[in-house]
């Protein structure tokens, strides 16, 4: 695992560099920030953290009826959100805070994804078998969909597009970016759930699927509410 290792350094050093670039525009400068901020800091770190490993090891559990740790990026996602959400209403913050994270978290996935890629089979990220021109063994003389690089390929695309249009200063995208990727990842996550062999919990849906639906739900929601082309600052 330790190519994987190598990939989430990667992934996390290159999160840290886009924010720096994406921080010197002027309008993401002026948003609230962690920084300025320990509490809300500490309450998406927490979140974050929480999320990742309940629900990682929530999906080995389910699938080897086995605990094991294991993380996961949608769970942290969700995690996160839960633990800004309770923190913006008990301080009575209005408004979109997550435009600083948007470039850093779609980057850092992209990235991240390649490391599952070349972890293999151990990393139980794969896809189930296929016959289509680009499909990967892993190791066990099975070609499978490599659905770690369609989620990358998804989460770089979404990149281009929102650094092409906060550059232009799109003020919806400006306004509601965090939404928007919350969206995206979660369109494109559950998407991919289906190409995986993880168990099923509901009809067709397994467990990141469900995560999937949450999430739509909230950038939404959250899209349709946040009438402020402007997060609090």
């Amino acid at each position: 695992m330790l190519v994987h290792s190598v990939f989430d350094l990667l992934a996390w050093l290159s999160a840290f560099l886009m924010a720096r670039f994406v921080g010197r525009m002027e309008w993401i400068s002026q948003t609230r920030t962690p920084l300025r901020d320990p509490a809300y800091f500490i309450a998406l770190s927490l979140g974050a953290i929480a999320g990742a490993f309940v629900f990682g090891s929530a999906n080995i559990f389910l699938a080897g009826r086995f605990w094991q740790i294991g993380h996961s990026i949608a769970g942290a996602i969700a995690g996160g959100i839960v633990a800004v959400e309770l923190y913006k209403l008990a301080r009575g913050i209005r408004g979109s805070t997550g435009a600083q994270f948007v470039a850093p978290l779609a980057l850092g996935i992209a990235i991240g994804r390649w490391g599952c890629f070349l972890a293999g089979l151990p990393d139980f990220t794969y896809g189930t078998p296929t016959n289509l021109p680009w499909a990967w063994d892993f190791g066990d003389h099975i070609r499978r969909h490599p659905v770690q690089l369609y989620e990358s390929l998804a989460m770089m695309s979404f990149l281009a597009v929102y650094l092409r249009e906060i550059s232009r200063g799109n003020a919806f995208v400006l306004g509601q970016g965090f939404y928007l990727f919350v969206g995206w990842y979660a369109v494109q996550r559950f998407c991919w759930e289906f190409l995986k062999p993880y168990p099923t919990l509901v009809g067709p849906f397994n467990l990141f699927h469900l995560i999937c639906i949450v999430l739509l739900a909230y950038s939404l929601l959250m899209m349709r509410s946040n009438r402020e082309l402007r997060p609090a600052v």
